[in-house]
């Protein structure tokens, strides 16, 4: 028997949510991204921050959204192993896409592949934080949809990186987060789109239980918590309002990925993280 499935169960309180912390993550690795462009001395810890902030912010999502996630006649539990790998493989991809940009530049070669590496490994978070879902039924899903969010993937990345690397204005910066919330929300909802389930048993469960919400809650507290230093440590870094993107530009070789010479601004002792 196929069962009815809804993704909003809740209304609209858990896409909307979702689409928030999509943007808090992405708002931060851009910001994150400026900065180690700013600071080349500090690059890699600056790119390490975003790329987590990113991925932290992507698999918060994907899980917040899931909270709205039931099937009628089922309960829904989660294996936490496979959840946990998922929120791993969503920063890990990340970390390579960023770091890729950060030290070889915006070109559109360079751009294409960081972008397909980084698209396919959060489509790959996504189907593994699904394959983490336990019912008692079987999880289906309709090919022709599940290419489709894999390319709006792909092309969210992409879009995704070039933004870290080429926009460095604050309200620019929070312009295009606002986008990419859009962008990865709408992969989620286009991947959930495809699901269907079939029972294979009776159940008098109807609707998410609460120790599920409790369970999701739990492993959400961990990236939030992270999402949460992460805004601490740019709201105070010095830079973070300076809207000047000539001494990124000079430094980073105006967008080349080639490091040019260090500007007097960048040769001075630097105290922020």
């Amino acid at each position: 028997m196929t069962a009815t499935v809804s993704n909003f169960y809740y209304g609209a309180a858990t896409p909307i949510a979702a689409y928030l912390m999509a943007c808090l993550g992405a708002a931060l690795g851009l910001r994150c991204t400026t900065r180690s462009l700013r600071r080349p001395h500090r690059r890699a810890r600056w790119l390490a921050l975003g790329a987590v902030s990113i991925g932290c912010g992507i698999w918060t999502m994907h899980f917040i959204a899931m909270i709205g996630f039931s099937v009628q006649g089922a309960l829904v539990e989660y294996d936490a192993t496979k959840t946990v790998l998922s929120l791993v493989v969503a920063i890990v991809v990340v970390a390579i896409g960023v770091f890729l940009v950060g030290y070889r530049g915006g070109s559109a070669s360079n751009l294409a592949v960081a972008g397909t590496i980084t698209g396919l490994g959060v489509a790959a978070m996504h189907y593994l934080g699904m394959a983490a879902i336990h019912t008692n039924g079987g999880l289906h899903y309709d090919t022709p949809t599940v290419a489709l969010s894999v390319a709006i993937a792909v092309a969210a990345a992409t879009a995704a990186l070039w933004a870290a690397v080429s926009i460095r204005g604050l309200w620019s910066s929070l312009g295009a987060s606002l986008v990419m919330g859009v962008a990865v929300t709408g992969m989620h909802y286009t991947g959930m789109a495809a699901v269907s389930v079939h029972l294979t048993g009776g159940s008098a469960v109807s609707q998410s239980s609460t120790g599920l919400l409790s369970f999701l809650l739990l492993m959400l507290a961990g990236p939030l918590v992270v999402l949460l230093v992460a805004a601490v440590i740019v709201m105070f870094d010095p830079d973070m309002m300076l809207g000047d993107d000539e001494p990124a530009a000079v430094a980073y070789g105006a967008g080349t990925g080639v490091p040019a010479r260090r500007t007097a601004e960048s040769s001075q002792p630097y105290n922020s993280w």
